[in-house]
């Protein structure tokens, strides 16, 4: 393989520029960029998406007065989203903690599901297992198009869980399934600022459902 896999973030690093006063610049210029890139992006989601937040923020809260518990889950940088989402409500920084469960941090179960049945069940095998119609499901893809996501939240929504979605770029057969009942897209076609709008929506459903638990005791 040749080439650098930072290539496609810095390609001028691939150049044969050999002025390194001129490469800081350029490297700080496209940092700067990216920069005012992403919070754009995420302002911009935040805003047009805010109905979806509130009413999936509403169905949330509600799920967790009842009990419910939130099941997360993605591939790639999408699991490590997942991963953040799950730390967030059950360790948060303040508020409420509440249960969660992420379906990608076992190894075992995840290479143990993906050899035996196929890496496409990966998570909805485990929803099978550990899930509860009361409960929540939070699925991550910056496509919208992963199978074994759309499959975890098909057997969710089999099962009575409440659906959410966060996918990328127009929101892929994520954003048309009917099995997702909320579906927060950022429409951007990098995977990068995909991910950090992403966890900005993250943050917000997080601060909402914080903010309807205080207006009422959990039982």
């Amino acid at each position: 393989m040749s080439g650098e896999p930072t290539g496609f973030l810095y390609p001028f690093i691939e150049s044969e520029e050999r002025n390194s006063a001129s490469l800081l610049v350029d490297l700080a210029g496209s940092a700067r960029d990216k920069i005012t890139h992403s919070r754009a992006l995420r302002t911009a989601t935040l805003e047009r998406c805010g109905d979806a937040l509130a009413a999936a923020a509403t169905a949330m809260t509600d799920r967790f007065r009842r009990g419910g518990r939130l099941f997360a889950f993605g591939n790639g940088g999408s699991a490590t989203d997942a991963e953040g989402a799950v730390d967030l409500f059950r360790r948060p920084p303040d508020g409420r903690p509440l249960p969660a469960m992420s379906l990608v941090d076992d190894r075992a179960v995840l290479t143990a599901l993906a050899n035996d049945i196929g890496f496409e069940l990966v998570f909805s095998r485990q929803i099978i297992a550990h899930a509860a119609g009361g409960d929540i499901a939070v699925g991550f893809s910056t496509s919208g198009d992963s199978v074994n996501v759309l499959r975890g939240l098909e057997e969710c929504s089999r099962r009575g869980l409440l659906t959410i979605g966060l996918s990328g770029y127009e929101g892929g057969a994520m954003a048309a399934s009917p099995a997702v009942v909320h579906c927060l897209v950022v429409r951007s076609e990098s995977v990068h600022r995909i991910q950090e709008a992403q966890n900005a929506l993250l943050l917000q459903l997080w601060t909402l459902v914080q903010a309807g638990l205080n207006e009422g005791e959990l039982p």
